[in-house]
């Protein structure tokens, strides 16, 4: 009966101690996870610092390289990735500029057409944001950069629609330096070669004024 009692009190200590290990080992294997789980904590903070730190290195690089004369709207800026060269991208910045051209807003309006002509290529936003960019020019008594505007687009584009008036334009620009000579003849050559537009008919009046 003694050694029965025995057996019983020692398989009630191995099953006990059986319980212990294996909570023990359970509370080791939590703290061990937490223990990673920290690590990966702290890495990833690690890295979203050293990330961060490169961002706004880069951007006080930018920042550096792009003086104020040329710094366009920050709205524009966002579409502004090497290569990019979408319609939506495009239409986007051109009905921005000529908002900001209806608003006279000109000088906005300046930069966003500027941007769009030296950064895109397009057969029909790029000669009009040209023109744009000639008529601001214009009103603002810069001939000179006027008339490169037009002529880019005369030369560029030859064929666009704008492109008579472009034309035009210059023996405007000419015409108020006064240089009529060369005025005329810049007339003259919009008579003949664009005959049949509107801005034939422009051009046939201010020869006709200068008689």
């Amino acid at each position: 009966m003694k050694i029965f009692i025995a057996l019983l009190i020692a398989v009630s200590f191995s099953i006990n101690a059986q319980e212990v290990d294996a909570s023990d080992i359970l509370f080791l294997k939590i703290q061990e996870l937490e223990g990673e789980i920290a690590n990966l904590r702290n890495e990833l903070e690690s890295q979203a610092y050293l990330i961060e730190k490169l961002l706004n290195e880069e951007s006080f690089q930018v920042d550096d390289d792009v003086s104020p004369d040329i710094e366009v709207a920050s709205e524009v800026n966002t579409f502004r990735f090497e290569g990019i060269n979408d319609s939506k991208s495009i239409d986007k910045v051109y009905d921005q500029a000529i908002a900001e051209l209806n608003d006279k807003d000109y000088e906005a309006a300046k930069q966003s057409f500027a941007y769009l002509a030296d950064n895109f290529n397009d057969d029909e936003k790029i000669p009009l944001s040209l023109f744009w960019l000639g008529e601001i020019s214009l009103q603002e008594s810069n001939f000179e950069e006027s008339e490169e505007f037009f002529q880019r687009l005369a030369v560029d584009f030859p064929d666009h629609f704008r492109t008579p008036l472009a034309h035009k334009k210059i023996g405007d620009i000419l015409s108020d330096l006064g240089e009529i000579g060369a005025a005329k003849i810049k007339y003259q050559y919009v008579v003949n070669a664009f005959p049949n537009s509107s801005a034939s008919s422009l051009a046939l009046q201010k020869l006709e004024n200068m008689e």
